[in-house]
């Protein structure tokens, strides 16, 4: 027989509750993917829809909070997690008891609370209101020096009635976005540096599935630098699960396009090269876009003219989170989700590399597509033969 208190973890989402159509879709994908996650914990653990909530409870009794929290507190579609008291004794009599138990041990010497009641089935008797007011008078007449403050209290004890009444005092944040994997498939342009990462997870939190994509250069570049794209990728699996690198040998291009272009001109064409068999390897596994960490103005390769030009190679449609972000932003979304670090190591990529002293800032795409139309005849096959020699890392 279940206890009649536990401790249980609720579970919020956001914007998908606004889904009308897809919503039992989106709460399906998380579900099975908090389900996947929890696998081989200890425990009897379950997870179930609580009425615009889920819920993880162990049916043996309280939850472990702390190692079931470590599982999902990266699930992309989650906007909160709360601790709480669950109770299947309904009366306000017993919900005003439990109530105080449970303020005494979470909000111990307490100077000033409220009450917020959140009465999801309107079959329950009371109204919030009342249900906020008879628990508020309850803990207020047995906790010495404790008053009601409704505008600024320290501690809001939240009460919510659904299946069960919950009582907790504060949620914790959860990553939000839309389940991964619900938008689509999309080809990620993945490089060491501080930006790319960052628009993987940014496409991720929209629910684009990514498949990385990276181009490694030897001897040009070392191992180290393609260790540290699978550290950064590594990151980004915690909030898609298991993630395949895409390894292009780009050494061969590099050295072709070196050879035949003019210096000024050379970034945009290594880059139309990298978006020409990006879109070729996402139509072989049925992607829907291409992602990159562009950032307009950033660099010379990124003003509005140059995205321009690389922009025209690419046969999907491209897609930049961090077009309008400045720097600092990204800084920042780096050290949140814990890419800055790796970023930063001091081994360079192949862009980095190659790039002119004084690269065009402002080339005309006419002009570059007749340049890469004059090499198309030897540089089609080394496209074809990069994407051939592909070594998939799986993380």
């Amino acid at each position: 027989m279940e206890a009649a208190t536990k401790t249980v973890l609720l579970v919020k989402y956001g914007e998908i509750s606004l889904r009308k159509g897809n919503r039992s879709y989106y709460e399906h994908q998380i579900m099975n993917t908090i389900r996947s996650n929890l696998r081989g914990l200890d425990g009897n653990l379950r997870v179930l829809r609580e009425q615009g909530r889920f819920l993880i409870e162990d049916y043996n009794g309280d939850i472990n909070v702390t190692a079931v929290l470590d599982r999902v507190k990266h699930i992309l579609g989650i906007t909160g997690f709360a601790i709480c008291v669950k109770t299947n004794l309904r009366d306000i009599e017993n919900m005003c008891t439990i109530a105080l138990d449970f303020f005494a041990n979470a909000a111990s010497g307490t100077k000033s609370f409220r009450v917020s009641t959140k009465r999801s089935d309107k079959r329950f008797p009371i109204n919030s209101r009342e249900v906020s007011a008879k628990i508020g008078e309850h803990i207020l007449n047995n906790t010495p020096g404790l008053r009601v403050d409704l505008h600024n209290p320290e501690v809001n004890l939240w009460v919510e009635i659904r299946n069960y009444v919950y009582f907790y005092v504060n949620s914790l944040p959860g990553v939000g976005g839309l389940p991964y994997g619900s938008s689509g498939k999309g080809v990620l342009l993945l490089s060491g540096g501080l930006d790319s990462p960052i628009a993987g997870y940014l496409s991720a939190r929209r629910g684009v599935e990514i498949f990385p994509i990276y181009f490694h250069s030897p001897p040009f570049v070392s191992e180290r630098a393609a260790d540290k794209v699978r550290d950064l990728a590594q990151v980004l699996a915690k909030y898609s699960g298991t993630i395949a690198v895409n390894i292009i040998p780009f050494t061969d291009i590099q050295l072709f396009l070196k050879d035949n272009v003019q210096e000024e001109k050379l970034t945009i064409m290594l880059k139309r090269a990298m978006l020409r068999i990006a879109s070729a390897y996402a139509q072989k596994i049925g992607a829907h876009c291409l992602i990159t960490g562009d950032s307009i103005g950033q660099v010379a390769s990124q003003t509005m003219q140059s995205l321009a030009a690389v922009h025209s190679a690419a046969s999907l449609t491209v897609i930049r989170p961090l077009a309008t972000m400045d720097k600092q932003e990204i800084i920042d979304i780096a050290r949140d989700i814990g890419t800055f670090e790796i970023s930063t190591r001091p081994f360079e990529d192949c862009c980095t590399l190659f790039v002119a002293k004084h690269p065009e800032n402002k080339p005309n795409t006419n002009i570059i597509e007749r340049i890469e139309m004059k090499l198309e005849a030897e540089l089609a096959p080394l496209l074809e033969i990069a994407l051939e020699q592909a070594v998939i890392s799986t993380l």
